[in-house]
């Protein structure tokens, strides 16, 4: 019974944590910033990785300073590099956690260039780049495809400069997000269907 108990809590925490995202979406920023956090402080800092990497991709959706969002997203990756694919496929069972760094490190690339700092950002593009070949061939793998060209292309068109709201040439990559209406500024989260790279989506 225990054990039943221990494998159900790591999708009772995915569910709530995809409960607050829902409340993003719908459009209030400052309660789910405030939510996600009493999550984090739940979690703690050495708590599951795939909670930590789903929650601190979300709550760097809800920061309003870039380097906040630089922050949580440098967090997303040191989290997904504690996880390992056993851990990820209890969530969802087509997951790997080498899908999940095309777009963490897109998202990184995406960060630097809206603080101006164009070689980070070509650093992180290289590496979602490289990490491509682990997305499929769906609507999901073509997005995170598509979003990378379309940053390689502004960091070379305008030398990585930003737009005058601050985003890389006027918007996050990715745009919407893939596969589930349009949400907040980002591309992709950890974790499956409607959270973390890889979602269902793009």
């Amino acid at each position: 019974m225990a054990e039943q108990q221990e494998q159900a809590a790591p999708d009772a925490m995915m569910t709530r944590i995809g409960q607050v995202v829902m409340l993003h979406h719908g459009g209030d920023r400052e309660e789910a910033r405030g939510r996600l956090l009493d999550l984090w402080s739940e979690i703690g800092e050495d708590g599951d990785p795939l909670h930590r990497c789903t929650l601190a991709h979300y709550l760097a959706d809800t920061q309003d300073d870039p380097a906040d969002e630089l922050a949580w997203d440098l967090r997303a990756l040191s989290a997904a590099e504690e996880l390992g694919d056993g851990r990820v496929a209890e969530h969802h069972q087509s997951l790997a956690v080498r899908a999940f760094y095309p777009s963490l490190h897109l998202n990184l690339a995406a960060d630097y260039v809206k603080l101006g700092r164009s070689e980070a950002a070509r650093s992180h593009l290289l590496r979602a780049r490289g990490a491509v070949g682990a997305l499929g061939d769906d609507s999901y793998g073509d997005g995170v495809r598509a979003a990378i060209g379309r940053l390689e292309l502004r960091l070379d068109g305008d030398g990585g400069g930003v737009s005058g709201d601050g985003r890389p040439g006027g918007g996050r990559p990715g745009g919407g997000r893939p596969g589930g209406g349009s949400g907040p500024d980002r591309f992709s989260g950890p974790g499956g269907e409607t959270l973390g790279p890889p979602r269902q989506r793009p």
